[in-house]
């Protein structure tokens, strides 16, 4: 039988580094497409390119019959998707999975627009594909709220709550969708536990022995009452990962960090 070849674009980066090895041990023969060479692995061919400049991507869709989509960017997300599955298809490519973000569809900020558009040419290329949103990553979420725990007076927005994901949770979701048939949308990825923002400050400054006066504050316009209004978050369509956030805070941090009472 004939190996599966399958291209992963953004296999260096965070979920990437972790599904990659795995493709491989599974004995798949496995190319990556970055912009920047990430660290060597073996049995892996990587490619440098450009999905938004459409640099590099016809050569990296060549003779691959699955693409795992993961590279995503705060913009160009949907100039990067079309660009792929154009080439895709010309290629012959047989099937696409991709990871998108929840509320992509009814949060009205452009980034998330942006994820929503990709999903609608992935969807109108014909080619058979997955696709699955997760919520935002506990890295990504540690790094916002630590850049914010820097001031001296910490702005918490009112009524902002998420559901993060751990990387490892995300990462054996994508695996198994990767080797599954095509399924079209499926379930959404969101983490254990809804926090609010002030309990995700509260936390990362626990965790890093800090102590900061923390000021109320509201977003304003449609963002904000969306946000309030909680679309961004989902549990009727929806799986829940196992890694909690003050999990993975004693991992980032490299101490135990004990629950808010």
């Amino acid at each position: 039988m004939a190996t599966t070849n399958i291209l992963v674009t953004g296999g260096t980066g965070r979920v990437g580094s972790l599904v990659v090895p795995r493709l491989v041990e599974g004995g798949f023969h496995v190319r990556t497409l970055s912009r920047t060479a990430g660290k060597s692995i073996d049995g892996v061919e990587q490619v440098t390119g450009d999905l938004v400049e459409d640099r590099g991507v016809a050569a990296a869709v060549r003779d691959q019959q699955v693409i795992l989509h993961l590279a995503g960017g705060p913009k160009g997300d949907d100039v990067a998707a079309r660009n792929l599955v154009r080439a895709a298809k010309a290629a012959g490519v047989e099937k696409i999975v991709f990871i998108s973000v929840t509320g992509a569809d009814t949060v009205p900020v452009k980034w998330l627009q942006t994820k929503y558009a990709a999903e609608q040419a992935i969807i109108a290329s014909g080619i058979p594909f997955t696709i699955i949103r997760a919520a935002q990553f506990h890295y990504l979420t540690y790094t916002a709220v630590s850049t914010l725990a820097k001031l001296p007076l910490v702005p918490v927005p009112g009524g902002l709550r998420f559901q993060p994901i751990d990387t490892a949770d995300v990462a054996d979701r994508l695996f198994e969708l990767t080797l599954a048939a095509p399924a079209g949308r499926v379930r959404d990825l969101v983490g254990p536990e809804t926090l609010g923002m002030r309990e995700l400050v509260e936390s990362v400054l626990r965790a890093q022995h800090k102590r900061r006066l923390m000021i109320p504050m509201r977003i304003p316009g449609k963002a904000g009452r969306a946000y309030r209004a909680g679309v961004n978050l989902t549990d009727q369509n929806a799986d829940h990962g196992t890694v909690t956030w003050e999990t993975f805070l004693a991992q980032e941090v490299g101490v135990p960090v004990a629950p808010t009472p």
